[in-house]
Formats: C-alpha cells, sequence, structure tokens
C-alpha cells in the first residue's frame, strides 16, 4: 500500500478498532457478559411462538408478525435498561463516573443507544425469520414501528432504576406496569393511549385515514415519552448521594 493512502487509512483503522473495543466493553457491562443468552432467549421465544402458532388454527397476518416481534425485542432491552444501574454500583464503575463531571450522562447515552441499535438488529433478523416461517412481510418499516414501543419501555427502565437503584425493584414495578398495559389493551385497543398499539391490527370499524392519524400520535406520545423518561433518568444522575 502506498505511503500517503496508509497515513490516511492508519487514522481511521485506530478508530474503529477503539470504537470496537469500547463497544465490546459496555455490552459486557450492559450485559452483565450475558448478552448471548438474552439472544438466544430472544430467539427461542420467537421460535416458541411460531411453534404455538403452527398448531392453531389463526391465519397470519402482519399484526400476529408485529407480536411475534415485539416481545422477543422487549426481552432484549429489559435487563439493561432495569440492571444497568446496579450493574455499575455493583463494580463500582459510578463512582468512576460521578467523578468525572457529565461523564456519566455520555456514558449512559452512549449505552442507551448501544442497547437500541441491538435491539433494532434482533428485530430485523426475526422479521427475516418471520418472513420465512410465518408470512412476507415488509422487513424494515415493521422492525421500525416495532422500535417505538420497544424505545419506550426501555427507556421508562432505565428512568425507573435511577428512581428505584434497585435491578430487582425495577424489574418488579416494570412487570406490574407492562401487566396492567396489557390487561388494559382490550379497552385501548383502537385508542392512540394504548402502548401496545399494534399498527397492522387495523379495527373493522374504523376508517384507514382514522386509524392512520391514531398510529401517528400514538408513535409521537412514545417518543416524547421516551425522551422524557431519558432527561428524567439523567436528571435523576445529578443526585450523588444516592448511588456512591
Amino acid at each position: 500500500m502506498p505511503r500517503i493512502w496508509r497515513t490516511k487509512v492508519e487514522p481511521l483503522a485506530n478508530a474503529a478498532d477503539v470504537i470496537l473495543r469500547m463497544a465490546r466493553y459496555n455490552l459486557k457491562i450492559i450485559f452483565g457478559n450475558k448478552f448471548i443468552f438474552f439472544f438466544l432467549a430472544s430467539i427461542a421465544f420467537f421460535l416458541l411462538l411460531n411453534g404455538i402458532f403452527v398448531f392453531s388454527e389463526t391465519p397470519p397476518t402482519a399484526g400476529l408478525v408485529y407480536y411475534y416481534l415485539l416481545f422477543p425485542a422487549l426481552l432484549v432491552v429489559f435487563y439493561p435498561s432495569t440492571f444497568g444501574l446496579q450493574t455499575d454500583v455493583d463494580v463500582r464503575m459510578i463512582e468512576i463516573l460521578f467523578g468525572i463531571p457529565d461523564y456519566r450522562y455520555k456514558v449512559w447515552l452512549v449505552r442507551l443507544v448501544m442497547i437500541f441499535v441491538l435491539a433494532f438488529v434482533i428485530v430485523l433478523v426475526l422479521a427475516s425469520l418471520a418472513t420465512f416461517t410465518v408470512m412476507p412481510v415488509d422487513i424494515f418499516p415493521i422492525a421500525v414501528q416495532v422500535m417505538f414501543p420497544v424505545l419506550f419501555w426501555g427507556s421508562l427502565g432505565f428512568m425507573l432504576s435511577t428512581v428505584v437503584r434497585s435491578g430487582s425493584g425495577t424489574a418488579v414495578l416494570m412487570v406490574v406496569i407492562g401487566l396492567g398495559c396489557f390487561l388494559a389493551m382490550s379497552r385501548l385497543a383502537a385508542s392512540k393511549w394504548n402502548l401496545f398499539l399494534n399498527p397492522y391490527d387495523v379495527p373493522s370499524r374504523l376508517n384507514e385515514v382514522v386509524w392512520a392519524s391514531i398510529v401517528r400520535e400514538n408513535r409521537i406520545y412514545l417518543m416524547a415519552g421516551s425522551l422524557l423518561a431519558i432527561l428524567l433518568g439523567l436528571f435523576n444522575l445529578q443526585k450523588r448521594e444516592r448511588f456512591v
């Protein structure tokens, strides 16, 4: 390789290597060296849902595939969002984060981005599998739609972890809130306030234009709720005495 090209490529290669090392290090912290188990669990859960579908008489629909993708994705983000802060406390990483001004905000923002990007990649993989095992779907659009509730619940878990300051306590609270919202789906099925709204499950009594408006407003609310939860979580991280 000519010297001039080497001088241009080497800095990029070094930067890519540093980013890759940081990503691996943060993933180990986020998932407690158990990422492979969460990935395999999401795949197993997806295959279990597919197995149930095979032995049922339910006709395949895009709405069904949406739920097949949603719950494994929620499983992936559940542990890192609820137990991530406790992991930092347990390994005394939180003391380092508080020791450098504003460093904890940058670290946790990067971690949240990594969690959601990873969840999105997994959803894309599962959507590709669903195309062969259930029915053909538009992989990228359905993955984007799945990520709206995943972003909200992951951000909510992070925010609650900064309030409860216990991974187990946050997990219990998240399960209770999630079950409450899941049980309320029958009443909020066609409501913009349904946190598990399925955009592919169009009610027969609604006009498609009205349904598109409901879905759009629901997605706006989920995004606003996600941003608010992240900001509140980062704000709670200002209280050093509660964590160190």
